[in-house]
């Protein structure tokens, strides 16, 4: 699908989405926990349902309340393992999240598995989390998808580098509660975007089990039972992530935009936005550190173009294992736009202009968030643009374009 954005004025309020990361960890704890669950969140994307196809795959019910904007799970049973699937497959769309998360929970759970992909997901790296998973009891006929996926998650000290890939830790947090006794995963490497990590610890806290952090180290205490104690019910906070891009958005000329819903002292690491856009309004050379924040360089590049100055996003480069090469994506697109663009393996420079003409067309990489950063400059230029492949938005906002047009966008399918 593409779609032509014509410039414009965005103007008015919306209420954040619900966060992906946080329904992610919500929906594992709930299908993991001792009785049922209902979860609130008022968005449906598609690594959304490829983490709860996968759920349901291994044994949970899962039923979506559209109206209400609401979840109802029913969990796996742990204890009489009645509705356990020990041979599934288990199909995980293009989400990364998905794919790293069940990956040590079905271990954990024990049994025979296919795991499946789309898109680049196949090719995104796994080397880490898998040798951790063989030196731990499991066979892998792969190392990449498909895998077919045996044995049982044994073992209570682990190691993963955490300057790799937050989602690796993630997935083996998560997977702790489901083993025997107690469990310890130790860092080798400086922890890099800490903040998702402190979101899983916060789910899991919610859903009853408590890691400790003692330095480069995250211990979970044996408690007698396996899963997750479940709180009844639970509200998913509003997205940081893709709120940036509407503040991203106000920070452009003539637009006048407001985002609700949103937790000023949120664990999320991307509210680091409000920040880094405050330092965007000087003038002159900036560099913003992306290590932590790698998810906000394509809403931020959006600024970086339309600012006097030098942006220079720096430690940047697991940008380039995204669902798409996102540093390069970004700088493919802002050269076609006529923005003076400089790019290195770990870094991208961006020389404002005052006005970028349009009038060209911009493909989406099949990347959710490089078409929603393209949609949002778009609306700047002063000739129309066309983004190619919008659909994409769909993997995690898929009433972004619905949105754009409540705020006055000017966005036609063509």
């Amino acid at each position: 699908m593409d779609i032509k954005i014509s410039p414009g004025r965005l103007e008015g309020s919306l209420e954040a989405i619900s966060s992906k990361s946080d329904m992610h960890r919500a929906l594992i704890c709930a299908a993991l926990s001792d009785r049922e669950t209902e979860i609130f969140c008022n968005v449906l994307s598609k690594d959304i349902e490829a983490t709860a196809d996968c759920l349901r795959a291994l044994g949970a019910e899962i039923a979506h309340d559209k109206e209400k904007g609401s979840f109802k799970l029913r969990p796996v049973d742990l204890e009489k393992k009645g509705n356990i699937q020990e041979k599934a497959e288990l199909f995980c769309g293009e989400s990364g999240s998905t794919l790293r998360f069940i990956m040590p929970v079905a271990a954990a759970l024990g049994g025979s598995f296919l795991l499946t992909g789309e898109g680049k997901l196949p090719e995104r790296p796994m080397g880490p989390l898998l040798r951790e998973l063989k030196s731990h009891g499991i066979s892998l006929s792969s190392e990449k998808l498909p895998i077919v996926m045996e044995g049982k998650l044994s073992g209570k000290d682990f190691e993963m580098e955490g300057n790799i890939s937050s989602q690796f830790i993630t997935g083996l947090l998560l997977a702790f509660p489901l083993l025997d006794g107690e469990a310890r995963l130790k860092l080798s490497s400086r922890l890099e975007s800490s903040g998702y990590v402190d979101i899983t610890l916060s789910v899991m806290r919610a859903f009853g089990r408590e890691v400790e952090r003692e330095g480069d180290s995250f211990y979970l205490k044996p408690s007698g039972k396996r899963g997750y104690i479940s709180p009844l019910s639970y509200r998913v906070e509003g997205d940081w992530s893709n709120s940036a891009l509407w503040l991203c958005a106000d920070f452009l000329r003539g637009n006048s935009i407001a985002v609700t819903g949103l937790l000023q002292r949120s664990l999320q690491g991307d509210r680091a936005v409000t920040e880094v856009l405050s330092s965007l309004e000087r003038e002159g050379d900036v560099t913003v550190d992306a290590s932590q924040i790698p998810d906000l360089v394509p809403a931020l590049s959006v600024c970086s173009a339309m600012r006097r100055g030098r942006t220079l996003f720096v430690n940047a480069g697991r940008l380039r294992i995204k669902e798409c090469d996102r540093l390069s994506a970004i700088a493919e697109n802002l050269e076609r736009l006529g923005v003076s663009v400089r790019e290195s393996a770990d870094s991208l420079e961006i020389e404002g202009r005052e006005s970028i003409e349009g009038g060209v067309r911009l493909p989406s990489y099949n990347d959710h968030r490089i078409a929603m950063s393209a949609a949002i400059l778009a609306t700047a230029c002063s000739k129309p643009v066309v983004i190619e492949g919008a659909e994409a938005v769909n993997k995690s906002y898929p009433g972004f374009f619905d949105d754009f047009r409540r705020l006055g966008g000017k966005a036609d399918v063509i």
